[in-house]
């Protein structure tokens, strides 16, 4: 990490404050030796006993992602969990993301929900961001994923939500100003009020209030992390996917979707300078995956090639029935920030104060 995080802050020895964070807020506290499984287990026996007499045990959110796609093998073949394998589409599934999903499900013998995102609508409000200068573009997709699914778990009556996040692959975060929080409903109504064209009628929406507060401490609904309480070695758990399902390897994480490849490969670095290897590589470093050298050495090389980057810009234009020079427009135009519009930011800050003081989240900042 560097100062491309305007926030960034170095000790007196040199050492920035995501590192600090992760030596000092989450090290000490993550265990994935016997007392994690043993944790787990605990957690995974109240999951299976909620879900007797049901057709399953839990819902897991996957993208065909190497995240989503180990906790799937984890909590299956390693704890015997009967998870619904759950899946949003939001119109940008590569294909590799929907082999990969369909290999693990059939091999696994799980239960798949999709659930397929009104494609006008979503159109309607990429385009909207696209319009409104941000950065973090991918706000619409982010959103309805993780609507969509505290959505059904309130529908249904579901106590429990797996995911794949982790500290292994993310102890360090996105900095708000690269990607501000996804969550925030203010935010994403403004911006489609601006420059939206069509009414939003079902697309899935949340609220920092509804899912931070009401669903776990009124409903009941928790979000467990399996994988942080597991050892995960990137490149160990894409191996045994590979060996095992015949999944297919991604050349960057979270480029299975094509809308997610072109905004994190292009998008950000080429009209922000913002590179989420950056973020990615420094988690990897934190936790002994990768070497500082090799981080270095990859972050010499843009993260997308002359020839890609001219085929995915085709893409996204046809996707979204716009010019090739509507969206070299966007890419041109004046620089906005998430500041620029109505939000949350203030509720959110004061939660995360709370949720960290009592203990309750250990992530690195934001």
């Amino acid at each position: 990490m560097d100062a491309t995080d305007s926030q960034i802050i170095f000790d007196e020895n040199g050492i920035c404050d995501h590192c600090n964070t992760y030596y000092k807020n989450i090290l000490p506290y993550w265990n994935t030796d016997e007392r994690g499984e043993k944790a787990l287990g605990e957690i995974f026996k109240k999951i299976k006993k909620e879900g007797q007499g049901k057709d399953f045990d839990c819902i897991m959110g996957v993208s065909g992602g190497i995240d989503s796609s180990y906790l799937t093998y984890v909590v299956k073949e390693q704890f015997g969990l009967r998870p619904l394998v759950f899946h949003v589409d939001a119109g940008w599934n590569s294909q590799i993301a929907v082999n990969n999903i369909e290999r693990l499900v059939d091999k696994l013998g799980l239960d798949l929900y999709t659930h397929v995102i009104n494609w006008e609508e979503i159109k309607d409000l990429q385009l909207a961001y696209f319009k409104s200068g941000v950065s973090n573009i991918d706000v619409p997709q982010d959103h309805a994923f993780f609507a969509t699914m505290y959505n059904f778990a309130s529908k249904y009556k579901v106590k429990y939500i797996l995911t794949g996040e982790n500290y292994s692959t993310e102890c360090v975060r996105n900095p708000k100003e690269w990607m501000y929080f996804q969550s925030d409903s203010i935010q994403l109504k403004d911006i489609h009020n601006k420059f939206g064209q069509q009414p939003i009628v079902n697309f899935p929406i949340t609220s920092i209030i509804w899912h931070k507060v009401y669903l776990p401490y009124i409903k009941g609904i928790k979000v467990i992390r399996p994988l942080n309480y597991v050892p995960y070695y990137k490149e160990e758990a894409m191996q045994l996917l590979v060996d095992k399902f015949g999944w297919q390897r991604y050349p960057q994480k979270h480029f299975e979707s094509r809308f997610t490849r072109f905004y994190e490969s292009y998008w950000l670095p080429k009209r922000f300078g913002y590179d989420t290897r950056k973020v990615q590589y420094s988690s990897l470093i934190l936790t002994n995956q990768m070497s500082r050298e090799e981080a270095l050495e990859r972050l010499s090389k843009p993260a997308f090639d002359e020839e890609s980057i001219t085929s995915d810009f085709e893409y996204i234009a046809n996707k979204l029935d716009i010019s090739i020079e509507e969206l070299q427009g966007y890419m041109d135009a004046p620089l906005k920030t998430y500041k620029d519009y109505k939000s949350q930011d203030s509720i959110y800050k004061i939660g995360t104060k709370v949720i960290r003081a009592f203990g309750f989240e250990r992530g690195g900042k934001r």
